[in-house]
């Protein structure tokens, strides 16, 4: 196994890990469904919210045909990553793919387990008495994000052979 694709594979099993574990220790442990909204700072909460549909809550009344349909795309889409993932020669794509199929299998492991991922990072900023918050998310879909960042840097940067799958 070459050396990119253990740091790939490394980089899911990390993601995966810390966002199963956050998302337990929150839900059983400090018991956020109980607890409502814990403000952390002036500008982040903790607050659950179930996400039923996929990103920003697009689709979230599709019924158990549609979620099964949606854990069906997802595994394609996984195989598919990871397949891209070891055909990849650069540790930034391979890193990157390593973090969106951790990021993806945690957020399927949730919609197995409850039927609804399990959100629970707000970012907001008061402006002139008024609130404005981003979407509530987890650690899954903060490495998603990271893992897409890496691949776009690695795909304007990077060596030319990362920019296929």
């Amino acid at each position: 196994m070459n050396k990119p694709l253990r740091l790939g594979i490394l980089a899911a099993a990390v993601a995966l890990v810390l966002d199963q574990a956050t998302k337990l220790w929150l839900l059983f442990g400090f018991d956020l469904a109980r607890k409502g909204l814990v403000s952390i700072t002036p500008f982040f909460d903790l607050v659950l919210a179930w996400n039923t549909g996929i990103s920003y809550g697009w689709f979230s009344d599709q019924g158990p045909v549609g979620q099964a349909a949606m854990l069906a795309f997802k595994a394609v889409a996984i195989v598919v990553l990871a397949i891209w993932m070891a055909r990849s020669t650069t540790r930034l794509a391979t890193i990157g793919l390593g973090l969106i199929i951790g990021g993806a299998i945690g957020n399927a492991i949730d919609r197995l387990a409850y039927g609804a991922v399990v959100d629970f990072a707000l970012f907001h900023v008061q402006i002139a008495g008024k609130t404005y918050s981003w979407y509530v998310f987890n650690l899954a879909d903060a490495a998603i994000v990271v893992g897409v960042a890496a691949l776009l840097y690695d795909s304007f940067f990077g060596a030319p052979a990362a920019k296929a799958p």
